[in-house]
């Protein structure tokens, strides 16, 4: 007797928007954490999803930890967890109140005697951590750190006594570099997009701009890498364009390149989107995990600073 049942539907055939596309893959790897923060960016979903998924990475002391920066392994606070957990607490409109009170308690309690943050804190010790950001006894305060902990307080108006150091430390910092490297850059902008006094702002970014520049920190053409330097440290071909400097069309980098310039940008970061529907991590890879829970960050970013910047994504 023939066999009259209907056959199943046929898959569903992937999704072609690079929005789409990009979810997928969140879907696919991410960690809850991302899930629901993509949700919450572009696809209205809420934002009380995203806190509680956040509450998992924090700590008694105020701080975060749990590898909520990939590249920081274990349970311990650490200066770079929390810039992440701010970053977090920023794109869902809840970086102020107690727990900004409580963040700063811990950074309180982990700065250098002037004022600022470590990138590693000793705690890390015993734990596994990438080898570019190594432990030490005594670190120095960084701009790295600090700086764009202190323009995400500034942007939220949080006002406590931490701050006042700290903000004096990143002027310090990012008014008298002479040379440097992208991340640092990148940290002096998001320091300097929200600090309060914005004719000091706009001097100290005209001249970081100068020497980025100079320095040709900054990929102009993406078809002619080759006439870029890597940074010393950085992963081969760890290149930075002008929509790392300026991520929105708001930021004071934006002053630094032509609109040709950045839409050559922002045509090669469209590019970049792999076949999988996620972004690459550009950084030196040190361990499976870490790559893995990256990449769906990665993704959110590059997704935010199309939309910011007016770029179609579906």
């Amino acid at each position: 007797m023939a066999d009259t049942r209907t056959a199943p539907p046929p898959p569903t055939s992937p999704p072609n928007g690079a929005l789409a596309r990009a979810e997928r893959f969140v879907r696919l790897t991410a960690r809850v954490l991302e899930q629901h923060l993509f949700a919450h960016l572009f696809r209205d979903g809420g934002a009380a999803p995203v806190e509680t998924a956040l509450d998992a990475y924090r700590n008694e002391d105020g701080g975060y930890g749990h590898a909520l920066e990939p590249d920081l392994r274990g349970p311990v606070s650490q200066p770079l967890h929390t810039a992440r957990a701010l970053r977090v607490l920023d794109a869902v409109g809840r970086c102020g109140g107690r727990r900004a009170e409580d963040v700063c308690r811990y950074l309180t309690s982990v700065s250098t005697p002037d004022g600022a943050l470590p990138a590693v804190h000793p705690s890390q010790r015993g734990y596994p951590a990438a080898p570019f950001v190594p432990v030490v006894d005594d670190p120095p305060g960084e701009l790295l750190a600090t700086g764009p902990v202190v323009g995400l307080l500034h942007r939220n108006e949080v006002w406590h006594a931490w701050l006042f150091r700290a903000t004096d430390f990143c002027w310090q910092a990012a008014e008298t570099l002479e040379r440097s490297h992208p991340y640092e850059i990148e940290a002096a902008v998001a320091f300097l997009d929200h600090a309060p006094d914005r004719a000091r702002a706009e001097a100290a970014a005209e001249r970081l701009g100068r020497l980025v520049r100079r320095q040709r920190l900054a990929a102009l053409d993406p078809d002619d890498l080759g006439a870029y330097p890597i940074a010393p440290g950085y992963a081969p071909g760890e290149h930075h364009f002008p929509h790392d400097y300026a991520r929105t069309p708001h930021s004071l980098a934006r002053a630094w390149f032509t609109d040709e310039e950045m839409a050559r940008s922002l045509d090669h970061l469209v590019a970049e989107q792999r076949e999988d529907g996620g972004w690459p991590v550009r950084w030196r890879q040190w361990a499976p995990g870490p790559a893995l829970e990256a990449r769906p960050m990665v993704t959110i970013e590059s997704l935010s600073t199309l939309v910011a910047y007016g770029r179609a994504v579906d």
